[in-house]
């Protein structure tokens, strides 16, 4: 999926220096995969990546100054002709002038960076994967509890959010509620967050918007937080109920599938503690001690003695 990057946008998140910015102050990404033209500047132009960022560190820096000045300049030329993203220089290498000549002629965005051409490569690659993550939103709320990511759903009213803000006073952390806004990192990594007009926001019917940031302080609130675990809300009895916890019923996000456990919500139940509970006992179950699988398998042993 290509998307449209500000210059100075990836400027701040990873810490870069604009050597030359020019007119153009965004740049087109479809790739989180980086260059490196040392091919380019040998002079082999075919399967040139055009499409990526552009990376030089002490290897491409070291062979144009092996270049004579014309060669140097022909090879600069050519690879600036072509309507690549941006370039960025590792090591803080001070790039000869026709580099520059060459990036202002042809209007490329330059930026420089003190840290080693692989770790550039790789806090880059990182950034972009963020950025260019499949997303979707989705009707619920997210929290940290025990350190699961706890995706809740339910219909509207069944007490999404009054869960959430007990959870909140329990000590628990908030991401997200109404809206989550789910990112698809890798094959089995999703990451939620609140879309930024309504981050830290939560609604209590009754009360209206609050600001849990302000009101329980930032230690109780999370910028993002991966998906673990969905605990789906239904009012009233639920007759398929899972009774021993060894069901594998799950939803799926953007080609993930997620554990999904159902709670009934009758007066005078605390679903807060419940969903702990449901936390530690993901935890368990992730190391391979679940309590229900424990004892269908001691029930298959009476039966077989029997």
């Amino acid at each position: 999926m290509k998307r449209t990057i500000k210059i100075e946008d990836l400027a701040r998140a990873i810490s870069l220096n604009i050597v030359y910015m020019g007119t153009r102050d965004t740049a087109e990404i479809d790739s989180s995969d980086l260059n490196r033209p040392g091919l380019q500047m040998s002079g082999f132009f075919e399967y040139f990546a055009v499409n990526r960022i552009q990376l030089f560190g002490m290897v491409e820096m070291t062979y144009l100054q092996t270049l004579d000045p014309a060669t140097r300049m022909e090879r600069l030329d050519r690879f600036f002709s072509h309507p690549i993203p941006c370039v960025l220089i590792g090591r803080n290498l001070t790039p000869p002038d026709e580099f520059l000549d060459c990036a202002r002629k042809y209007d490329v965005p330059v930026l420089m960076s003190g840290l080693t051409t692989t770790k550039l490569s790789h806090k880059t690659a990182i950034y972009l994967d963020a950025l260019l993550a499949p997303v979707i939103s989705r009707h619920g709320g997210l929290m940290d509890v025990y350190g699961v990511g706890m995706f809740i759903t339910g219909d509207s009213g069944v007490g999404k959010s009054e869960t959430a803000l007990e959870l909140v006073k329990r000590g628990h952390r908030f991401v997200a509620d109404d809206v989550v806004e789910i990112h698809k990192l890798s094959d089995d990594t999703l990451i939620g967050q609140s879309p930024d007009i309504i981050r830290h926001m939560m609604e209590i019917r009754g009360l209206g918007i609050i600001d849990v940031s302000v009101l329980y302080g930032m230690g109780s609130i999370r910028r993002e937080k991966s998906i673990e675990l969905a605990i789906h809300l239904e009012p009233g009895d639920v007759r398929d109920i899972d009774r021993l916890g060894t069901a594998d019923n799950h939803i799926t996000l953007l080609g993930v599938k997620v554990p999904q456990i159902t709670l009934p919500v009758r007066p005078g139940r605390n679903l807060a503690i419940v969903m702990e509970v449901a936390a530690m006992n993901f935890r368990l179950k992730s190391i391979g001690q679940g309590g229900g699988e424990w004892l269908a398998q001691n029930i298959m042993d009476v039966i077989s003695q029997a």
